[in-house]
């Protein structure tokens, strides 16, 4: 494939062309499959730098905005939620010197806040030549997603395509055999240019670079800017690319789809030239008018810092009304609950049943493992997406009937899905089973849960992830670290619960995404379960014994899940406590039963027309469980905003909507403050990623969020969704999840991170951990500092730490 455009060799390229391509494309977020789907910050590579600066950069280069529109604001001042001396507040923390601007000025509106984007040669084309079909921008996009979605499919395609090469020469040899692009753009020449692109990535580039005549100092940002195009493409190929590190190997299909991109920039340029030269270095030289507009909205971050503080003056205040609280003592019952919002309100009603102490914890329970069905499957992870495994974990009691009865069902499973979707078969697909299908159909909308595995079969670390056996003295230790990161030395009660979370939902992309995000996207109950093995274990309990933890011979440790959907809560007797101890076994299922009846008024009042009675409330939840039509099962994580690091009693005295995640804490059990620094890279780095999903998806829901949940199209398998039936993949989340169709359900507010510790213990962690550090003073997050002694809390600065009092105190 020689030609004269094919002036730059691979062989020829500069080193500096590639590192170009790999810093441009590490700054690029993960975004994980449908089956995993965990809420991730869409920003994570560029935490680095002042979430100011990269909301400037990605509104000229991407169109984005991390802003609200100055009405919403507005709004908050005209109802007293946002008040003049929350913009004092602000400005102090930033350290804005001088008189502070009245909130009215800065309300004004007499600047637009829709981003101004630079252009790109796809977007020149599309202005000045606009062809009567579908613009260049249109048959680019298509093309490239299109391909993506062949390329990485998995499983849902009857024809996989050939990977030979990689993926950039995968889209070469198929862009140039198809007539579909030369035909929508009118070009009969496109497949011979086509043809003629450089066989490297990197020589593609540099090819274009050097055509287009971008300046030096420019050539970042460009490539940044037309790589947003395909930003959730590009978001696939960063999550390739995480899941390679996590397994130590390279990974480069980042630097392979921006090529891809950037050939239709030169395509672009070729078709038009000479006539576009001149308006190209117009439009060149326009970039730094769109940063400059960008620039005028910086002030806006005081509003949106202003509204965070008024945010955290109620927290405060529940929080200094608890300074004074005893910690709970001599009950019956533990229950340790995942950290996650939808556990704040649950707590609390168990808690109003009596006799019941609880206390949050993260979601896989300190178990970091993956599992394996019996009867088959690929393994899947059950533990954060930052974590690799290091435990393999399956039933240890099916019998061989019921292992035979899972492997024929998926078999079945997969000749039915080739036969539904063959080229010819599924022609005769319904015409062959459709009255059939309505059995299977009926099924799925009448059980409780599909795929739940797990269910009468109890779990158990059966391996280490190399497939050696897991050595006493190493389940030992994982029981020591998850007891003393939960804080769970003594006092232990005779039934310890661990509370794993799921949803119930039918019809739903996107369904993952209400499932336990510290377990992957998957249901908790495996990870309790298995953690309830754990600490059950006599040889375990006796290895405790010798590191200073004694569990008493009565207590039994249960593993459950709770229902998100429906608040119900199902116990998992693996300890056979029903044949011990029927009537406390009893006890607690009554207390559980009492608590979701709570929850599920309280969750009530947050939506428009709910039942009146306990048993409506009840069939409702479960009818939206089952329901195949609705769009909004639950609100999952919606208005998350705090996370809040600290003893219960702080807290269990308050009401905080739902709006906090909760991760017991006391910090004179742990001297070191080691469990403190798991707590603030682990935990705190998932919630922050949570919160700025929500925050994004609501913000920008048009680049950020995945759109229309009605109108979502599963790509290649698992993968993500098209919204309709092309355009870029889609990240982020629904606007469903978010809101109402009336309002918005969720308030974008950036995570407050509530301590109790030291400031010595907390400023120790930030220091050490470059992560932690960027996500605190680039302004990610807020950090607070509660201090009982002092009965204060305290906020870390770019100055230092300061003192927080309530409005009414100032």
């Amino acid at each position: 494939m020689s030609s004269a455009h094919r002036a730059v060799a691979p062989q020829q390229i500069p080193g500096a062309v590639s590192s170009l391509m790999a810093a441009v494309c590490a700054r690029v977020a993960p975004t994980w499959p449908l089956d995993r789907f965990i809420a991730v910050n869409p920003l994570w590579e560029q935490i680095d730098r002042p979430i100011a600066d990269v909301a400037v950069e990605l509104s000229a280069l991407g169109g984005v905005t991390l802003l609200k529109p100055r009405g919403w604001y507005a709004e908050l001042a005209r109802s007293g939620a946002l008040r003049t001396e929350h913009l004092v507040e602000a400005k102090a923390r930033a350290g804005v010197t001088g008189r502070a601007a009245p909130l009215q000025w800065l309300l004004r509106d007499d600047h637009p806040t829709e981003p101004r984007r630079r252009e790109s040669v796809i977007d020149v084309v599309d202005r000045l030549h606009a062809p009567p079909g579908p613009s260049w921008r249109e048959v680019m996009v298509s093309n490239i997603s299109q391909f993506a979605a062949s390329y990485f499919d998995d499983g849902q395609a009857t024809f996989p395509m050939d990977r030979t090469g990689g993926m950039y020469a995968s889209w070469q040899r198929l862009a140039s055999t198809e007539d579909g692009p030369s035909i929508l753009t009118n070009w009969d020449g496109l497949t011979a240019e086509l043809e003629a692109l450089p066989d490297a990535p990197e020589a593609l580039v540099a090819l274009a670079l050097e055509t287009l005549d971008v300046p030096a100092q420019q050539q970042a940002r460009y490539l940044s800017s037309v790589l947003f195009d395909v930003n959730g493409w590009a978001s696939w190929c960063a999550y390739e690319r995480w899941t390679a590190r996590l397994e130590g190997r390279q990974h480069s299909e980042v630097e392979a789809l921006l090529a891809i991109r950037v050939a239709w920039e030169l395509l672009a340029f070729r078709r038009f030239a000479p006539r576009l030269a001149d308006e190209w270095r117009l439009a060149m030289g326009r970039w730094d008018a769109a940063h400059q507009h960008a620039e005028a909205r910086r002030d806006d971050w005081l509003l949106q810092s202003a509204a965070e503080i008024a945010f955290q003056e109620k927290v405060v205040e529940h929080l200094e009304a608890g300074f004074a609280a005893r910690p709970v003592e001599h009950t019956s019952f533990q229950a340790v609950f995942c950290i996650d919002v939808r556990s704040e309100a649950f707590r609390r009603a168990l808690e109003g049943t009596g006799d019941v102490e609880t206390k949050g914890f993260a979601g896989f329970f300190g178990m970091p493992l993956q599992y394996t069905p019996e009867g088959g499957g690929p393994p899947r992870p059950q533990l954060p997406g930052l974590l690799a495994a290091k435990f393999n974990a399956t039933e240890t009691s099916m019998p061989d009937t019921e292992v035979h009865r899972r492997r024929t069902a998926r078999r079945s499973a997969q000749a039915l899905a080739s036969l539904r979707t063959g080229g010819l078969g599924m022609f005769s697909f319904v015409e062959a089973v459709g009255l059939g299908y309505a059995t299977r159909l009926f099924r799925e909308t009448t059980r409780s849960h599909p795929e739940r595995s797990t269910g009468s079969h109890a779990p158990s670390l059966v391996t280490n992830i190399d497939g050696s056996e897991v050595a006493p003295e190493a389940r030992v230790q994982l029981a020591d670290g998850v007891l003393r990161a939960m804080g769970l030395t003594r006092g232990f009660a005779r039934l310890v619960l661990l509370v794993g979370h799921e949803s119930s939902t039918r019809n739903n992309a996107h369904a993952a995404g209400l499932d336990c995000g510290a377990c992957c996207g998957q249901s908790g109950r495996l990870n309790a379960r298995v953690a309830a093995e754990l600490l059950n274990d006599p040889r375990v309990r006796a290895g405790l014994a010798w590191r200073g933890i004694t569990i008493p011979d009565a207590t039994r440790f249960l593993g459950a899940v709770h229902d998100t959907t429906t608040d119900e809560v199902t116990v998992f007797d693996d300890a056979g406590v029903a044949a011990f101890a029927p009537a406390l076994l009893a006890k607690l299922e009554d207390r559980l039963r009492t608590a979701a009846r709570d929850t599920r008024r309280e969750r009530s009042r947050r939506v428009a027309g709910a039942p009146p009675t306990d048993e409506a409330l009840a069939r409702a939840a479960r009818d939206r469980a089952h329901d195949w039509s609705e769009v909004r099962p639950e609100w999952g994580l919606a208005n998350n905003a705090a996370f809040i690091v600290a003893p219960r009693e702080r807290t269990s005295h308050a009401s905080l909507d739902g709006r906090a995640f909760l991760h017991d804490y006391r910090f004179e059990d742990d001297p070191e403050f080691k469990v403190l620094e798991l707590i603030m890279t682990a935990p705190m780095v998932v919630t922050h990623w949570i919160n700025f999903q929500y925050y994004a998806s609501t913000v920008d829901p048009d680049r950020l969020g995945s759109g229309n949940k009605v109108l979502h199209n599963v790509v290649g398998g698992h993968l993500g969704v098209f919204e309709g039936n092309g355009g870029d993949l889609r990240i982020g989340l629904p606007l469903q999840s978010l809101h109402d169709g009336s309002r918005w359900m969720h308030e974008p507010l950036r995570l407050s991170v509530f301590i109790e510790a030291p400031r010595e213990a907390i400023d120790g962690v930030v220091a050490r951990h470059a992560v932690v550090r960027s996500l605190v003073e680039n302004g990610w997050l807020h950090l607070l500092q509660l201090d009982r002694a002092e009965a204060s809390v305290s906020v870390r600065t770019a100055r230092g730490w300061r003192r927080v009092s309530r409005a009414e105190q100032r």
